[in-house]
């Protein structure tokens, strides 16, 4: 473990120690070797890297948290409007589904249809976000950490969890019109 020792402020010196014991046990033989080299210093403060990282990185981790929070409710006000925009267009074409279907159309050609529309709509959103996201790599860079603003593996990856959450949203009213009945479709107007 790795221990940061000492402030930064008013010429104290900050020394790291590689330990792997109880930093309880390791004090006392740093304070007789830091007596030894100057008497007149003392520790004033022990505490492992990794908790002084922590407080380092806080301020960043809040912001991301409250990115990722926005992110996520962005994420689900798109798919509710998704939702809602195939359903109504799902709503007004019930007549023309109900006459495919009395002339033949299978149920899942009426999925298929559906969905297609919906993935039309979001591989365009998709095709937008990675522009607008690529756009605003200088605004983020400062705020990401070990992941370059344009690694394409992020990219593809939420590329993809946004393509499957929508092709869910577009799937419950396309299986919806799939449901309908012709004659009811067809009465429908």
């Amino acid at each position: 473990m790795v221990y940061r020792l000492g402030q930064t402020f008013l010429g104290s010196a900050v020394v790291l120690i590689r330990s792997t014991r109880d930093p309880v046990h390791i004090i006392p033989a740093i304070d007789r070797l830091a007596g030894e080299l100057d008497p007149d210093e003392f520790i004033k403060h022990l505490e492992p890297l990794g908790d002084n990282l922590s407080t380092m990185l806080m301020p960043r981790r809040f912001i991301m948290t409250l990115l990722t929070l926005f992110a996520g409710t962005a994420l689900l006000l798109a798919l509710v409007g998704l939702y809602s925009l195939l359903q109504y267009h799902t709503t007004q074409q019930t007549h023309n589904i109900g006459i495919r279907m009395a002339l033949g159309a299978q149920r899942g050609d009426v999925v298929r249809s559906v969905l297609t529309q919906g993935l039309k709509l979001i591989l365009i959103g998709i095709v937008v976000g990675v522009a607008g996201s690529v756009a605003l790599t200088r605004v983020l860079s400062s705020l990401l950490y070990d992941v370059t603003p344009t690694d394409p593996a992020t990219l593809v990856w939420v590329s993809g969890v946004l393509a499957m959450t929508a092709a869910l949203a577009s799937y419950l009213p396309a299986r919806r019109a799939a449901k309908i009945d012709p004659m009811e479709a067809l009465r429908y107007e």
